[in-house]
Formats: C-alpha cells, structure tokens, sequence
C-alpha cells in the first residue's frame, strides 16, 4: 500500500494523559515505531511537541475525543499539520484495544492516507462558535425560566397567558412586578396594561383573579430577576459577537439577502462553516457536513434510516430558516428571528 507520510504520530489523547506513537517508514517497508506517554497539563505539551519535532514528524493525527483533543491541538496548531479524525472512522480491531496499539493503529492509518480529517475552522471562527452556541443556551435557559414563570402562574389560578401573548412583555412584567410586591386586586393589576391591551382590561381582570400566596410571590420574585439576568448576559453576547463579527460584513450582509435569514442567522452560519468554502469539496459535501441531507444506511434491501448525522446547531436553525420561508406571504416573516 502506498505510504503518503513517512515520518508520521498517531495519537490516543485521554483527559490526563495521552500516548504518542511515531512511525518511521523505511526503504524496505519496515517502519520503526516509537511510543511514548505524556501528561496534558501545559508543561508536558510543550514536552511533547519538541519531542515530535525531534523526530521530524510530518504529520500528526488524533480522535475526536470528546473536548480533550483541543489542548493538544492548541499547542501544536501552526507546527505541524494535524488531522483530528471522527473516532467512529478508526476503530481499532475488537480485542486489540490498548491505548499504545490505538496509537500505532492511528499512525499506520495517517501513514497510508487512510484518515479522513474532520472539518476544523481556524481559531477566529473556532471562537465566534463558542460565543454563537453559548448565546443559543442562553435563550433556551430562558425559555426555561419563561416556562416556570408560567406554571406558578396557572399555580396561583393566574390566566395572564390566555389574554397576553408573551407573559414577559411590558404588561405582563408590570403585572408581574405589582404582584410579587403583594397586589392581589385584579382591578390594579389589569390597570398595568399599556399600548392595544388597555382595551381588554375586563378580560384581564378576570384572568387575574386567582389564589395568590407567599410562595407565590417569592418563586416569581427568584425567576422575574433570573430572567433579567440572563437577558442582561445575552446583551453582552451579541454586543461582543457585532464587534467579532465586523471582518465578516461583507458576508454577513449578503447572507441577510436570503429570505428568512436575518442577522443572528447570518451569525450561525459564519461561525459554524466559516466563510472560506474551499473547506468543502462541492456544495452538496457542506450541506452534508451540516446534516442537512438524507443518511444512506441500506441493508437487505431495507432502509435503516433516513438522516445523515445531525449536526444540531446548523439543523435547527434551517428548520426555523425553512419555517420562515414557507410563511413568506407576509412580508414581515422575510426577517424572521431565528434564535
């Protein structure tokens, strides 16, 4: 089999330690091989990279080991090309299972060209995704909080959702506020609505009549100020993502282009795929990658699945990107927020 590498490390990286195996073809085809363990701690990388470099390593390949992998990419990123490989493409033979002979099975695969590289951005784009997923957990902790603000609501016989559509809206945070400081009148409560729903006052004061207690009032008081918290945290988000986001304008504004992809769209699609598309082979390979296509997974004739691995961030923002399209007959959807 033809040798693409000849001096070439497979790796096998756990929390604590790793194992390093370098392969060292020769003219005969008798590689030499040479392991080694390191720790992961910062001291021991730096330990680890000179000893590759010692060896004249072209190459260096490692699983996908859950977020363990990254450290060791951050210290040898830019001194060597690496490759990190999905660990369901490499599996070693069943009953052979050391970390010394993953290591070596990894190295005699990278040797070969047998490694398909899993799709790494550069660091720029690595930190614009953590900043985009980590707005995403925020308003689903949101959601969260909006959900439990709901059920002490129907707890306390309190229909606010029946006659206001978003319960933590300018009404429904005046009434809210009113009714953790003691209210209980529904007349007063119903007297908070501002704007179009001053006109249901009546329907307000009916929904409003309910069986308020201290326990009441104290889990609306904790969840009123977590919502605030976390809205004044993803405030912070997006103000950093617009100053990150500023070398990617031109990107941005062509994406925004697109019925239904507004500007926190454009945002995920930029930190997940990047902007360089050379990356991918051909559209249908990127579309792939974000698992946006149908799995092909057959036997005896019979389709076992239908999807393609989920990639869950990209999937459920098309599916809220597909959903704003197909509601294009109105000419605000075309802006729909997808969050």
């Amino acid at each position: 089999m033809q040798v693409v590498y000849r001096r070439c490390c497979g790796m096998d990286v756990h929390q604590e330690h790793l194992t390093a195996c370098v392969r060292v073809g020769d003219e005969k085809g008798n590689p030499e091989v040479r392991k080694k363990e390191f720790g992961t701690h910062w001291k021991e990388l730096q330990r680890l990279k000179m000893w590759l470099y010692a060896c004249h390593v072209e190459a260096v390949a490692m699983e996908s080991t859950g977020v363990y992998w990254k450290p060791v990419w951050n210290v040898l990123e830019g001194h060597f090309p690496l490759i990190v490989a999905n660990a369901y493409f490499i599996h070693n033979f069943p009953g052979e299972k050391t970390d010394a002979r993953d290591s070596a099975w990894i190295a005699d695969l990278l040797a070969h060209g047998l490694i398909r590289p899993s799709y790494v951005p550069p660091q720029a784009i690595r930190e614009l995704r953590d900043l985009t997923r980590y707005r995403v957990k925020l308003k689903e902790e949101y959601n969260r909080i909006h959900n439990r603000i709901h059920k002490v609501l129907e707890d306390a016989n309190l229909k606010l959702a029946t006659v206001v559509s978003d319960i933590l809206g300018v009404t429904g945070r005046a009434i809210l506020r009113k009714v953790i400081a003691g209210e209980e009148r529904p007349e007063w409560l119903a007297d908070r609505a501002v704007g179009s729903l001053r006109r249901q006052r009546e329907a307000l004061r009916l929904a409003l009549k309910g069986k308020i207690t201290a326990h009441h009032r104290f889990l609306l008081g904790e969840l009123l100020d977590d919502v605030e918290k976390v809205e004044a945290r993803i405030s912070r988000i997006e103000s950093e993502l617009v100053q990150r986001m500023k070398p990617h304008e031109a990107a941005i504004e062509r994406l925004i282009t697109i019925p239904g992809v507004n500007l926190i769209t454009a945002w995920t699609l930029v930190a997940e795929l990047g902007t360089d598309m050379s990356v991918f082979a051909d559209a249908h390979h990127a579309a792939s990658w974000a698992g946006l296509v149908p799995g092909n997974c057959e036997s005896a004739g019979k389709r076992l699945c239908f999807f393609s691995m989920n990639h869950s961030v990209l999937s459920s923002t098309f599916h809220n990107f597909c959903g704003s399209i197909d509601n294009s007959s109105r000419p605000s959807s075309r802006l729909i927020a997808v969050e």
